[in-house]
């Protein structure tokens, strides 16, 4: 059970991409991690790659002495459920769940296998502990505070174009912290004298059929909901809001993929190296 603890931590510093302390590994064992996500490899690969150079830090390297079963949904939440059954049968030592969709689902396919959550939503608003200061239960993991984010972006919208006054929100109907964040976005709206309209999406397919209603409903701008579904297909959602000449505010990298405005947490490239120089500053005066 100790040794399980351990590699759970190790999972928590993979998934945040936050280097910890190295640990003594049980000889011989070859730990099973199961990995659930709601989105598509290819939208993934720096972060899965910080995932593993976490572990590795850690004494985890794959292949060696541990094995990650990766399971994407491919942009359907409905598969979900189904690819957390694989995962539980499989006996996974612990389980990944990236996104709120994946880390929901998760959290109602096992109360006993440990489960990290990368990225999630909310954990109290959307249920999946009972609070920050005692969670209780097998979750633990990060949040990307995309409640508060999301009314900021509104607000930097706001002040890129001053005389704005009708603006839509792209969201995506399957996300569990969708509720809590429009509300938040309501309120900021109120402030800011604009008036929000949403429009839902559920797919890849429906992004271009939403920015056409988007045009009809003569909307001036798009807030781009944060969600594994828009940030993994950046490029496409770009690409529209150009097409129908909609100014759109993503996340941090939305701009890198052609979009207008981007706002949130640091960008993951830049945020990596830098703690891993810092882990090698440390290293070097344990040296010393």
């Amino acid at each position: 059970m100790e040794k399980r603890r351990k590699l759970v931590i190790a999972l928590g510093a993979g998934a945040l991409a936050t280097p910890l302390c190295s640990f003594a590994q049980q000889q011989g064992k070859v730990w099973r991690i199961g990995f659930l996500g709601a989105a598509s490899a290819s939208g993934y690969v720096k972060e899965i790659d910080a995932i593993r150079a976490g572990l590795r830090d850690l004494g985890y390297v794959e292949g060696r002495n541990i094995v990650i079963e990766y399971r994407w949904a491919e942009n359907n939440p409905e598969r979900l459920k189904e690819l957390a059954a694989e995962l539980i049968a499989l006996k996974v030592d612990a389980i990944i769940a990236h996104g709120g969709a994946g880390s929901l689902v998760a959290s109602r396919s096992t109360r006993t296998t440990p489960i990290v959550i990368a990225d999630g939503p909310d954990p109290v608003t959307s249920g999946l502990v009972a609070s920050l200061a005692r969670p209780g239960g097998n979750i633990t993991g990060s949040t990307g505070f995309q409640t508060e984010l999301a009314a900021k972006r509104l607000e930097l919208l706001k002040e890129a174009l001053p005389r704005l006054k009708r603006v839509s929100i792209l969201s995506v109907r399957l996300n569990p912290n969708k509720a809590v964040t429009l509300r938040e976005m309501e309120n900021a709206a109120k402030v800011l004298k604009l008036e929000p309209e949403e429009f839902e999406v559920r797919a890849i397919e429906e992004f271009s059929e939403a920015f056409t209603a988007m045009v009809k409903k003569r909307v001036e701008a798009v807030v781009i909901y944060e969600d594994p579904l828009t940030n993994s297909n950046l490029g496409i959602v770009a690409a529209l809001a150009r097409t129908h000449r909609l100014p759109a505010i993503g996340i941090t990298t939305f701009p890198d993929a052609g979009g207008l405005l981007g706002y949130g947490r640091e960008p993951f490239d830049a945020v990596w190296p830098r703690r891993q120089l810092r882990r090698q500053d440390i290293q070097g005066r344990q040296a010393g």
